[in-house]
């Protein structure tokens, strides 16, 4: 365990590259794009998620940054859409457990969202600590973000105004937002956070390329979409 009694420690060479901004989610992308390009050439397909999901838990487990033991992330307060949710221990984290729900036939979108919400968002950025089971056995990305305290939920209109600022427009009356290079679902107040100095927090968004198939991309995703037209 480390010091502080968060996380049980992780080796030194896997620590050591965490120093380094984005190293770990790097590395794990390299890997789950691998395979990707094996199946390709053999089979013709990029329908590879499932193997993807084996060879990267045989990886995690190699690389000493396999979790066995869901209570070393604190308490359990949440599952959403794709995530489990956890407050670290010390109350300063909340860790989630991504079951790549929303990844398609391959993890390629998912490594590329989570970059890309890093960048749009740096304020609430994803650290990838490494995989896990969460609790219906699903093989999942464990993902650290600030614990946002002091905050309340951001109004539609806060929202419209920031994606404004970051060179966004919104489609359909808001139902996502692109600026022509990604586009971003479920931006909504329950998702967004606002502090008392005005600074947003995107704490959980769907993003993806322009180019993945826009609106009909976002119907086909989007949480609040599912129980509009059930």
């Amino acid at each position: 365990m480390q010091d502080d009694g968060r996380f049980e420690r992780i080796p030194q060479e896997i620590e050591c590259s965490q120093n380094s901004e984005g190293i770990l989610l790097e590395r794990a992308s390299a890997v789950a794009q691998r395979v990707l390009e094996e199946i390709e050439t053999l089979a013709g397909t990029t329908a590879c998620k499932s193997v993807q999901l084996v060879r990267l838990k045989q990886w995690a487990q190699e690389q000493g940054c396999w979790f066995s033991d869901r209570s070393m992330f604190g308490d359990f307060i949440d599952r959403g859409s794709e995530n489990e949710v956890y407050l670290s221990p010390d109350t300063k984290e909340i860790i989630k457990l991504n079951d790549f729900r929303y990844s398609d036939d391959n993890l390629t979108s998912f490594f590329e969202r989570i970059k890309a919400h890093n960048i749009y968002f740096p304020d609430c950025a994803y650290r990838m600590l490494g995989f896990s089971e969460n609790r219906d056995g699903h093989v999942c990305a464990v993902l650290e973000q600030p614990f946002i305290a002091e905050a309340r939920l951001a109004t539609k209109e806060e929202i419209y105004e920031e994606f404004l600022r970051l060179g966004f427009r919104a489609v359909d009356g808001g139902e996502y937002y692109t600026n022509g290079v990604h586009d971003i679902f479920d931006a909504v107040d329950g998702n967004v956070l606002i502090d008392d100095e005005g600074h947003l927090f995107f704490i959980d968004t769907i993003i993806y390329t322009s180019d993945s198939g826009g609106y009909a991309k976002y119907q086909s995703l989007s949480p609040r979409h599912y129980r509009s037209t059930e």
